[in-house]
């Protein structure tokens, strides 16, 4: 399994002049906790529901505040032929929990999170449980 297979491949994007509202307002919408920031279809930067929230100590007026003045610019990306142990890498690289995926070009292909990551390995350890199982039929947990 790539990391391509790993995520959703349909993103919820926004663009550098956007707005926190138009932000938040996709964020509901799409219910994600992130857009990725893009540029001519390459990842240019990520905005957060945490960097929404935080916008609030920051600015009077938060709704209009663009999105290039909280977005974390030339976010960490891992590709989608990647092994997903290269997600776990970003992780604690990176202290992220979300990373987009992208193809040779440094076209946005995806997104993996931390959630997909936890989600792969519990399946693995079940694969794993299972076959403990099968070859130990007087094993019980």
């Amino acid at each position: 399994m790539s990391v391509g297979q790993l995520g959703p491949q349909n993103v919820a994007t926004t663009s550098r002049d956007s707005d926190l509202e138009e932000v938040t307002e996709t964020l509901a919408e799409e219910n994600v906790g992130a857009l990725v920031v893009t540029e001519d279809d390459e990842p240019v930067g990520i905005v957060t529901d945490r960097d929404a929230a935080l916008a609030i100590y920051e600015y009077d007026d938060v709704g209009s505040v663009s999105v290039e003045d909280v977005m974390t610019a030339d976010p960490a990306t891992v590709h989608e032929d990647d092994d997903p142990i290269a997600i776990s890498k970003a992780i604690g690289e990176y202290n992220v929990r979300r990373l987009p995926i992208v193809d040779d070009d440094g076209k946005l292909a995806g997104i993996a999170t931390l959630d997909d990551l936890v989600a792969t390995i519990g399946e693995e350890l079940d694969n794993v449980a299972n076959t403990i199982e099968v070859q130990s039929p007087d094993y019980s947990p």
